[in-house]
């Protein structure tokens, strides 16, 4: 029994159900692949089905606002993807007709999806020969056949995209793509692989030479870069202010309060100078929280929030939007600034 044979007989029986599995059109079948970028299945389940209920069609996506694309997004993080996904809405309505495209050679000319992406569109959706490489497949093509070329390199990546590319099944390219993804999700995992249940047992390189640990390699670290963010929720009677975050940084597009960022951390006093001096009016503090340690994929942050009580917003008017606590609902925030919101009683 071959490669394919293994792992697509073996698909057979393990695979999980899964909603997006149970359909050929693009359009939901990009949803979920966006979707599922950084993304544990059941943390994006959810999501794909608010979205597919939202919009059931490329049409309804496109016709939506961002900020309420944005809203659905909150919480699943990386908004990028979110906001190309926008994008390339609108220019398949716009451009092509509303049709969304289920060839390689046109998906790849989308704003947000690369080989993987397209790879993955037009296997499932037309039965198009194309190999899906993504984490699972460096995984499993990396122990069973013991390859050490870094996952990161560009040899690397064009090794195991030409493996991928010989293996994969001509007959039935998707139904192949799913069943080598879906070994590496949740039978080759990253730790405490289920080798002793494994069809690939007495042929895998790895398991044969103790190396499972130790593949697939990567040549590149991430350096983490530490932030140290210090939001201001000033509060009058009922409302408060915040802000759209316009700039090229992390949560771009997203809303939150105002912010004092500082790369050391400072100590509440200090905070509380560097307000006397900045704010053209007096304050009472009302609470400010431990600093909540929020780590993204090359950050790590160190939140406070501090609410602060004013006797008018009228300075704000110029720079920040004025709401009512109530209204906070129906923007879209970072996931730490929500979590925040969603524990805390405001009067």
């Amino acid at each position: 029994m071959d490669f394919k044979d293994k792992i697509m007989g073996w698909y057979g029986v393990h695979h999980r159900k899964l909603p997006w599995r149970d359909t050929t059109d693009p359009y939901k079948i990009w949803l979920s692949e966006i979707i599922l970028q950084q993304t544990r299945v059941q943390q994006g389940l959810p999501y794909y089905l608010k979205f597919t209920e939202a919009f059931p069609t490329i049409t309804d996506f496109a016709n939506a606002s961002e900020d309420y694309i944005l809203k659905l997004w909150e919480g699943l993080g990386y908004y990028s993807r979110a906001r190309n996904m926008y994008k390339t809405a609108n220019h398949i309505v716009e451009k092509l007709g509303s049709e969304f495209p289920k060839s390689y050679a046109d998906l790849i000319q989308l704003k947000g999806i690369g080989d993987y992406t397209a790879s993955a569109i037009s296997s499932f959706s037309a039965n198009e020969i194309h190999a899906v490489v993504d984490g699972n497949v460096f995984r499993v093509l990396s122990r069973i056949y013991g390859i050490g070329t870094p996952i990161d390199s560009s040899l690397g990546k064009k090794e195991f995209k030409n493996l991928a590319s010989e293996l994969i099944c001509s007959n039935n390219p998707g139904l192949f793509n799913q069943s080598i993804m879906e070994f590496g999700a949740i039978q080759c995992t990253p730790k405490n692989p289920k080798c002793e249940s494994c069809p690939f047992q007495d042929s895998c390189l790895a398991f044969a030479e103790n190396k499972t640990d130790e593949l697939p390699k990567k040549k590149n670290t991430i350096k983490q870069r530490t932030r140290y963010f210090d939001y201001i929720i000033w509060v009058h009677k009922n409302q408060t202010t915040i802000k759209k975050r316009t700039e090229k940084d992390i949560w771009q597009n997203l809303f939150d309060f105002p912010l004092i960022e500082h790369s050391v951390q400072k100590n509440e006093q200090q905070i509380i100078d560097q307000l006397n001096q900045s704010t053209p009016t007096s304050f009472t503090v009302i609470s400010v929280t431990a600093p909540i340690k929020h780590i993204l994929s090359h950050q790590k942050l160190w939140v406070r929030f501090w609410r602060l009580k004013v006797t008018d917003l009228d300075f704000f008017k110029n720079n920040d939007l004025i709401v009512s606590f109530d209204e906070l609902d129906k923007y879209a925030f970072p996931k730490v600034v929500d979590n925040y919101l969603s524990t805390h009683e405001f009067e």
